[in-house]
C-alpha cells in the first residue's frame, strides 16, 4: 500500500452508524482516529462491539419504502405483499433488533437481499437474512470479493472468505431490473468508485434511490483503494446519482441521513474541487505531507470533516489517486 495507509487508522469512519459512541470520548471531545484505534485495539471488531448495542431507528419514506438507520449502512426496505425486499444487511450483532424493526413493518417473509457492495457492514447479516429465506443479489465483483480471503490494509484486518450461505447467488453485471411489490427495481452497476462492484438501487414508481456508499451525506467518504476504488470514480458515480434524480427524488446514503438531489449536488462538488487542489498541488512536484499543509480541503472542512474521516485522511485518499 501506498503513503495514505501508513496513516494508518483514519478510516476508523468507515462504519459511522456504530463508531460514533466509541469516537466520543468522556470528556465531550472527538477522539483522533489514532486515539480511538487504541481505545479499540481493532476497527471491526469495535464495529461489531458497537453495533451489539446500537439502536437501529426506522423511518417511512414513500411508495412501500422504508429506512433502518444503526446497523453499519443504511438499510432500504420495500415491503408488499411479496415480501420484504432489502437492500443491503447490516451487522450480525443487530439481528434481534433488525428482526424486531422488520416485524414492525409486517409480517411478509423476507425474501430477497440486494448487496450494494461487499464492505462487511453492508454484508455482515446476509448469512442469517439467507437462512430467513432471502435470495442475495449482488455484483459480480461483489461475490468475487467475498468469495475469497480480503485484506484491508486500513483496517489492519484480513476478512476469511465468507460461508456459502452468506454468498450472492443472483449476480448482475452492469443492469438489471426486477418486479416485485409492484415496484420496478433498477439496479446499475458504477464504475469503479468507492469499490469495484458497487450498484445503486432505484425504487422507480417511488422516486427512491439507493447509493449504497457512492454517497455520505455530510461527511468525507471512506474510498476503499484496495478492491478497485478511486478518487476519479467517486466523483463520475456523484454525477451519475446528480443525473438520475430531481428536487422530488429521495436518497438513501450509504452513510449519513436520508438526503435528496440538493444534497447529492453538493456532494459531487465538494469531490471534484477537492480532487482538482490536491491534483494541483501533486503536479507541482509537493508531497503529500506538503499538500496536508496546504490544506486544499478547507473550504469544506467545518461541514464534511467532522468526523473521524478528517481532512487530513481525506486529502491522503485523493493524493492517492491522483
Amino acid at each position: 500500500m501506498n503513503n495514505h495507509h501508513q496513516s494508518g487508522m483514519s478510516r476508523r469512519g468507515f462504519c459511522l452508524c456504530c463508531i460514533g459512541g466509541a469516537a466520543f470520548a468522556a470528556t465531550g471531545a472527538w477522539l483522533t482516529p489514532a486515539e480511538v484505534f487504541a481505545a479499540a485495539g481493532n476497527i471491526v471488531d469495535m464495529i461489531r462491539d458497537e453495533a451489539a448495542k446500537a439502536q437501529i431507528n426506522t423511518r417511512k419514506l414513500k411508495g412501500g419504502v422504508n429506512v433502518l438507520s444503526g446497523s453499519g449502512g443504511n438499510i432500504a426496505v420495500l415491503t408488499g405483499d411479496d415480501g420484504k425486499v432489502l437492500v443491503d444487511a447490516g451487522i450480525t450483532a443487530t439481528r434481534p433488533r433488525i428482526e424486531k424493526a422488520l416485524a414492525d413493518l409486517g409480517d411478509q417473509p423476507i425474501t430477497h437481499l440486494i448487496n450494494t457492495h461487499w464492505h462487511f457492514d453492508h454484508t455482515d447479516g446476509n448469512e442469517w437474512l439467507h437462512s430467513e429465506g432471502a435470495e442475495i443479489i449482488a455484483q459480480q465483483n461483489t461475490l468475487t470479493h467475498l468469495s475469497s480471503a480480503q485484506r484491508v490494509q486500513d483496517w489492519d484486518f484480513n476478512f476469511p472468505a465468507s460461508p456459502p450461505a452468506a454468498l450472492p447467488t443472483a449476480l448482475m453485471n452492469s443492469e438489471r431490473t426486477l418486479k416485485w411489490n409492484g415496484a420496478t427495481i433498477i439496479l446499475k452497476h458504477y464504475d469503479p468508485a468507492h469499490t469495484d462492484g458497487d450498484i445503486s438501487v432505484t425504487f422507480e414508481e417511488a422516486d427512491v434511490l439507493h447509493t449504497g456508499d457512492t454517497f455520505w451525506n455530510g461527511i468525507y467518504p471512506f474510498i476503499d483503494y484496495s478492491t478497485g476504488g478511486n478518487i476519479d470514480g467517486m466523483i463520475k458515480a456523484a454525477a451519475a446519482n446528480v443525473k438520475a434524480t430531481t428536487s422530488k427524488t429521495v436518497v438513501i446514503p450509504g452513510h449519513g441521513p436520508v438526503g435528496n438531489h440538493k444534497q447529492l449536488v453538493a456532494f459531487h462538488d465538494m469531490l471534484a474541487h477537492s480532487r482538482d487542489n490536491v491534483a494541483k498541488l501533486k503536479k507541482q512536484g509537493r508531497s503529500l505531507e506538503e499538500v496536508v499543509a496546504a490544506k486544499p480541503t478547507s473550504r469544506y472542512d467545518a461541514t464534511w470533516g467532522k468526523f473521524v474521516i478528517t481532512p487530513r485522511f481525506f486529502t491522503q485518499l485523493i493524493y492517492e489517486g491522483v
